[in-house]
């Protein structure tokens, strides 16, 4: 099993207190058990094939606790069943959430929704589908005018179930083509930024994610016009989104996506390959 995992600061979920509840009782029991086993959060999650910061969230509740991830760790902390019989639970309550999203979002995050392909561009920050829980707080911390604390809580919470369309079955085919600088930055300080790489390293070998980097000292770059998404749905003519300082774009115009789609073939042609770019962020992860 591999740890699986969105443009903008858009984009709030908040859950009805049931299922809230939930998630935060399974993950008190997961760390309970996990305990119990003598296993830190980093051990269970090389055994289980997730990320340290993967497991850490589930235990706080942040995270919905997949059915598959639920079975792994009842098999291995031999919890007799306790913990995989709670699969229909979240199912449930995952049909029960509330996603509310501001109305500048809103036909986006439901278009992304149901995407079967999704291609990003990104020279401010990491993608928020790739982000881990401690990098979202810190793009959403630095927000100007500033969040309050209840408010960075429920964007970070949204981000990471935004996310969980990386696990559904199918899950979308995600391309992402991220500068070189935007990963070398330490956004959120050096521990934030050593997750952060760890969970590209782990993305990049998932069969339906592919990750590139465009070099710092690339010559050619086609991306100076900034950041952006293209979407496709089935039966559907392919989008693109559009999101600077807060404000958004959603674009359905033939001729403009035409231009964008070009554009991203071009970045990509000028980008490392995916290979010699996870040598880059394992490299750069070695480094710090």
């Amino acid at each position: 099993m591999t740890g699986r995992p969105e443009p903008g600061d858009g984009g709030e979920a908040e859950g009805t207190a049931e299922v809230s509840d939930l998630f935060r009782a399974l993950g008190r029991q997961i760390k309970a058990a996990r305990e119990r086993a003598g296993f830190s959060q980093k051990e269970l999650g090389q055994r289980l094939g997730y990320g340290e910061e993967q497991i850490s969230s589930v235990e706080r509740g942040r995270r919905t606790p997949q059915p598959e991830f639920l079975a792994a760790v009842d098999e291995l902390l031999e919890c007799g069943g306790l913990l995989a019989v709670t699969a229909e639970d979240v199912e449930r309550a995952k049909a029960r959430r509330r996603v509310r999203h501001p109305e500048w979002f809103r036909d986006y995050a439901v278009l992304e929704a149901q995407a079967v392909e999704l291609c990003y561009f990104a020279n401010q920050a990491v993608p928020g589908l790739f982000q881990t829980e401690s990098y979202a707080r810190s793009v959403f911390a630095s927000r100007q005018p500033f969040f309050d604390e209840e408010s960075i809580e429920q964007r970070v919470t949204s981000r990471l179930a935004r996310q969980e369309i990386l696990v559904r079955w199918p899950p979308p085919t995600v391309s992402a083509i991220v500068q070189e600088a935007v990963l070398r930055q330490p956004f959120g300080g050096p521990k934030v930024q050593r997750e952060q790489l760890g969970r590209l390293v782990e993305l990049a070998h998932l069969r339906h994610v592919e990750i590139q980097v465009m070099p710092t000292l690339s010559e050619d770059h086609a991306g100076m016009g900034g950041p952006f998404t293209l979407l496709e749905i089935k039966g559907k003519p392919r989008m693109a989104y559009l999101e600077v300082q807060h404000t958004s774009r959603l674009i359905t115009d033939p001729e403009s996506v035409r231009v964008l789609a070009a554009k991203y073939g071009s970045i990509r042609g000028q980008a490392l390959s995916t290979r010699e770019s996870l040598r880059l962020v394992e490299t750069m992860l070695g480094e710090l």
